[in-house]
Parts: structure tokens; sequence; C-alpha cells
């Protein structure tokens, strides 16, 4: 019963919300096609401006992954999650969320596709990717795009935000799923 609901809600999630803004913008009397125009426009130049930071985190994150740091810290953390009862095929997952949403997701997808969408593993890799967040990339390239150059506690908010929201997903893939 819980899974049906779940999946009803999110197959109309995002039209509904659209729909609402949408409704919105009208009470509001917003021109939504100019107002979308004027975005994309700031929007492009933005991203003009953090290239050199995107290069610089997918480099970085290609060596880290070169380099095998994933099977050390994959080897290291492994009897931690046997303990808590979480499943060891989704530690690379984990530890690559917070350094770039596109190896996580590649991550993601090898065990979706290894485990099927359906299973534990295949659910709770699902629910790592929609919850947790790329706390480097964050750093990287919206801090660097604004010209934030001293960062003060946003690394631990941000990690602690990570581990907090991991642990997150497995007890709630455990009560609705399990």
């Amino acid at each position: 019963m819980m899974v049906n609901a779940v999946q009803e809600l999110s197959r109309w999630a995002v039209p509904l919300l659209l729909l609402i803004i949408l409704f919105y913008a009208i009470i509001k009397r917003v021109k939504v096609y100019e107002c979308f125009v004027q975005g994309a426009e700031e929007g492009f130049g933005i991203a003009v401006r953090i290239i050199p930071y995107l290069v610089a985190m997918m480099m970085a994150v290609s060596i880290f992954k070169n380099a095998g740091v994933m099977d050390l810290l994959t080897g290291m953390f492994g009897q931690v999650f046997v303990l808590l009862h979480i499943p060891p095929e989704v530690i690379p997952l984990a530890i690559m969320r917070p350094f770039s949403g596109g190896g996580a997701l590649g991550i993601a997808a090898e065990l979706i596709n290894s485990y099927g969408p359906d299973s534990f593993i295949g659910r709770l890799a699902s629910t790592m990717q929609g919850s947790t967040d790329t706390t480097f990339f964050i750093l990287t390239v919206y801090f660097g795009s604004v010209g934030v150059r001293r960062y003060r506690y946003s690394l631990a908010v941000g990690l602690l935000a990570d581990i907090s929201t991991f642990l997150a997903s497995v007890y709630i893939v455990n009560k609705i799923f399990a």
C-alpha cells in the first residue's frame, strides 16, 4: 500500500509542481516566457564563468578514481557498512556522490543494471542519488563562480549533510521497501 502511494506521488509530483507555478504566475500576472528568456541569458553568462572550475573539478575526480583511492576507501569502510547492515555494494556511490554527480550517476546506473531497479540495492542507490548532494562540486563551482574564497564551515556542514542523508536513505528504504 505504501509503495503504491509513493509511486503515484512520484509520478505526479513534477507535473503538478509545474502547473502550480504556472497558475501562480498567471495570478500574479508574470510574463513567464520573458522571465524564462531573461533567466536563460543570465544562466549562459554564469555557465561561461564557471567552465574553469568545472574543468578543475572533473580533473580532480579523474585523478581520484584513477589513483585507486576509491578502491582503498571501499576496503576501509566495507566492514563498517556490514556491521551497520548496509550493503557494501553502495560504498562507491556513497564515496563518489559528494565529489561528482555524473560519476555517482554512473555508479548508480551500474548498481541498478546489476541488481535491478526494484531490488533493495537499486532502490537504495536511487534514493541516495535523489537525496544526497555533490558537496565538493558545489564548493568548487558555485562558490568559485561568485568569488567566495573562504568556505569556513561549509565543507564540514556539507559532508555532515551528505552522511546524514545517506543514513536517512538507508533508513527510509528499509522502512518503506523492506
